[in-house]
C-alpha cells in the first residue's frame, strides 16, 4: 500500500470522492441540509447528483417562497446533512400550519 502523499492520491481528493459517493448512496431519500449562506435550511428529498451538486426538490426552507422547487446545493458548501435511511431517525415535518 502506498502511501498518501506525491505518489499517492491526495487525502482531500479522496474525503472529496467519499462524500460525492454519500450523496449519490443517498439519491431518492429525503434529506436535510445546513449550509452557511442563506437560505440555510434545506428539507426534501434528493433527486440526483451532478458532478458535486446536490439535486434538492425541497419542501421546507426558511422561507415558504422558496419552496416546492429544485435546488441544486454545492456539497462542498454545506455544513451538515443528514440522509434519512431505512431503520435511521425521520426528518420531522417542519410545518407551521398544525
Amino acid at each position: 500500500m502506498k502511501p498518501f502523499g506525491a505518489s499517492g492520491p491526495m487525502i482531500n481528493v479522496i474525503h472529496d470522492q467519499a462524500l460525492v459517493q454519500e450523496f449519490i448512496d443517498g439519491i431518492g431519500k429525503n434529506i436535510l441540509i445546513l449550509t452557511p449562506s442563506f437560505p440555510y435550511v434545506f428539507i426534501g428529498k434528493l433527486v440526483d447528483v451532478i458532478e458535486d451538486h446536490a439535486i434538492v426538490d425541497v419542501k421546507v426552507t426558511t422561507i415558504s417562497e422558496l419552496e416546492d422547487r429544485q435546488w441544486h446545493v454545492h456539497i462542498h458548501q454545506i455544513e451538515a446533512f443528514y440522509i434519512q435511511r431505512k431503520g435511521q431517525p425521520r426528518i420531522p415535518e417542519l410545518k407551521d400550519d398544525y
